[in-house]
Order: C-alpha cells, then sequence, then structure tokens
C-alpha cells in the first residue's frame, strides 16, 4: 500500500477553485489540518463565509480529487467558515468586518423586509449578524423582528442591541412613542446614526446589515460618509419604471464614492415581488411585470443577485414578527432569500479578497 503523503494531498486538491475567486483552494489558504493514519485522511476546509453558495460543490469536487490518490481508503472532510476582513469599518464599530447596506429608489418595495431575510438568511448560515434600523422616519424592523415591544438596555456608556432570532438589531423606533412622528433635520439624522453605530455595543459582527430609508436622502449620505461601506444591495420591483428609480439610487451611490474618495460597491439588485404563483395551477403570474430586476442589473452592468416572489406569507410574516424564512423555511421566497444571502456573502467574499474596501 503506497505512503499517503501531506503533499500529495494538496497537490490533488489543486485542481479545486473557488468560482468567485479564481483561485484553487490550496492557494488560497482554505485547506488546514491535514491529518494522515495509514489510508484515513481527515482535513478541514475554510471558506470565507459560512453563507457560500458552492461550499456543497466544492466539498464534492475536494472529495473525489482527494480519494483519486493512490492509497486513500477513508476520508473526511470538515466544512468550515471564517469571514474575511480586517475590520476596517472604522473606530465607530471597531469590532465589525462588513457593513451591507440595502437601499431602493422608492418606498414600498420590500426593502425591510430583504433586509431583516437577509440578516436571518446570513445568521442561519452560520454567520455573527447585527440589523440596523437607518430609516428614521419609518422605522418597522423592530416590529418585523418582533421586538416592538422592547427597550436597548444602557449600562451608562453603552446601549446594547436588542436580540431577536439570534440577531441584535437597533432602531429609533425603540425610543418613540407609539404615533409619535420623527419630524428631524438632516444634522439630526446624521447625529442619529452616529450614535446607533458608536454608542452601540455590537461586539463582533461578520456582518451588519443597515436598512435605509427609500430614496437618495441624508441618511444614506451620513451613513456613507460616518463608515466605509462594504457594498450596497438596491431593491426593486420588476416594473420598467422602477429600473429608472433603482439608477438614481445607484447614481447616488457613485456620486458619493467620488465625493469621499473611497470605494461603495454595489453589490447588486434583489427584484422583489417578481411574480405570484398560483398555488392551484402552479402558473406564474407576473403581478407587477417580470424580469425588470435582470434588465436593470444588465443595463447598469451590476450583479444580478436574485428575485423574490410574492405570498402572502411574506407581508403577514412582519407583522407577526417573524421573517419569512422562518415561518416557511420550505418556501420558494425562503430559498429565494437563501440563495440571495449566498450571492451578496459570495460578492462580500470577493471584495474582501481583492482588498476592495
Amino acid at each position: 500500500m503506497p505512503q499517503v503523503t501531506e503533499q500529495q494531498i494538496l497537490d490533488a486538491l489543486r485542481v479545486v477553485q473557488d468560482p468567485d475567486l479564481h483561485r484553487d483552494i490550496v492557494s488560497l489558504g482554505f485547506v488546514k489540518d491535514i491529518k494522515i493514519c495509514g489510508g484515513a485522511v481527515a482535513f478541514t476546509i475554510e471558506l470565507t463565509t459560512p453563507a457560500c453558495p458552492v461550499k456543497d460543490l466544492l466539498r464534492e469536487q475536494a472529495y473525489a480529487a482527494v480519494s483519486a490518490v493512490p492509497g486513500v481508503e477513508q476520508l473526511k472532510i470538515e466544512m468550515t467558515a471564517q469571514v474575511r476582513g480586517e475590520q476596517r469599518t472604522g473606530p465607530l464599530i471597531p469590532g465589525v468586518k462588513h457593513v451591507i447596506a440595502v437601499a431602493s429608489g422608492k418606498g414600498g418595495v420590500g426593502k425591510s423586509t430583504v433586509s431583516c431575510n437577509l440578516a436571518v438568511a446570513l445568521k442561519l448560515a452560520g454567520a455573527k449578524v447585527g440589523l440596523l434600523d437607518a430609516d428614521i422616519y419609518g422605522p418597522t424592523i423592530p416590529i418585523m423582528m418582533g421586538a416592538g415591544e422592547e427597550q436597548p438596555l444602557y449600562d451608562g456608556q453603552k446601549m446594547y442591541p436588542v436580540m431577536r432570532h439570534g440577531i441584535g438589531i437597533m432602531s429609533i423606533g425603540f425610543f418613540l412613542e407609539e404615533g409619535k412622528a420623527v419630524v428631524w433635520r438632516g444634522p439630526m439624522i446624521g447625529k442619529a446614526l452616529t450614535q446607533f453605530l458608536g454608542d452601540v455595543a455590537w461586539g463582533d459582527l461578520d456582518y451588519l446589515i443597515v436598512d435605509l430609508p427609500p430614496g437618495t436622502g441624508d441618511a444614506s449620505m451620513s451613513l456613507a460618509q460616518l463608515i466605509p461601506l462594504t457594498g450596497v444591495v438596491i431593491v426593486m420591483t420588476p416594473q420598467e419604471v422602477a429600473q429608472q428609480i433603482a439608477n438614481k439610487s445607484i447614481a447616488m451611490f457613485q456620486m458619493l464614492e467620488q465625493t469621499l474618495n473611497r470605494p461603495i460597491p454595489i453589490l447588486g439588485i434583489v427584484e422583489n415581488m417578481s411574480g405570484f404563483i398560483n398555488p392551484a395551477t402552479g402558473e406564474e403570474i407576473p403581478v407587477f411585470g417580470k424580469g425588470g430586476g435582470r434588465r436593470a442589473a444588465a443595463q447598469l452592468n451590476v450583479p444580478f443577485l436574485g428575485s423574490v416572489p410574492i405570498d402572502p406569507v411574506i407581508s403577514e410574516s412582519g407583522d407577526a414578527g417573524c421573517p419569512a424564512i422562518l415561518i416557511d423555511p420550505h418556501s420558494a421566497q425562503a430559498e429565494a432569500f437563501r440563495a440571495i444571502a449566498g450571492q451578496v456573502a459570495a460578492r462580500v467574499s470577493t471584495l474582501a479578497h481583492q482588498g476592495v474596501k
């Protein structure tokens, strides 16, 4: 029986390529803790995110490559993840590796729904996630996450996020009297965001999801000025007119990129309310049109992250304080949110690898 060596294992694994980073998993440093005992081989593949959309594919390819090495009789592969990032998000939130803003050109497109389900999907995949409701005028995250009656703890120095579904949440909604409106000018919005970042004990997070207000107003500009954003997710509906509005939102971040002289990558477009699946016939009914998000992504030269179908469960789950991905984890919309989370995580990993922060 030939003697299996560590070098043979590494050489075999060089055929396994990460499709997003376009390099083999050995040169990327993903292969860890190789153990060899006779014909039994074990090692770990440490990915750049627990939400990696090609995790199973990489494992299958690695298994096939190493199984073909002469002398290998038993093989065990453990898949783990360590979100890469040098925590360059600034002194306000030093323990946060990546800040992902979720934006839309207009209201009513389901941006907060996407924010909640994206945060939960990343958490379910194994990431450490926070959720900041930056919609000062219309905060909905506390209700949608089932924390509408809560208030953050304060220890005299720092506020602590309200925990729901394993995610730390902060919102102006925790501090408002029921029925009261927020009537603030721009500088007050900037000050509030500064406090929600610097005065909150976010701890060590892989991802902080920030639900921005709709449009191109003060909150988006203030956030981009306060901290380096890893990237922005744009939410839109399928109509052609929505493409024009999404274009304005992207143009704002491009303008801020030039003004601040630092990258603000557009991670991609999510098309929400993409169609209703008739439960009786299985037919898809394009209530708001079809394919607008994909066409917008192609025209604007940004990635298309995925589409989410219309389903009454989504709005009902928001009212119930339990995101759709938890209410019905096997539904089409839950699968869509998981796939979108995987695409977002892959884009973030690629940017971190390229050093774009």
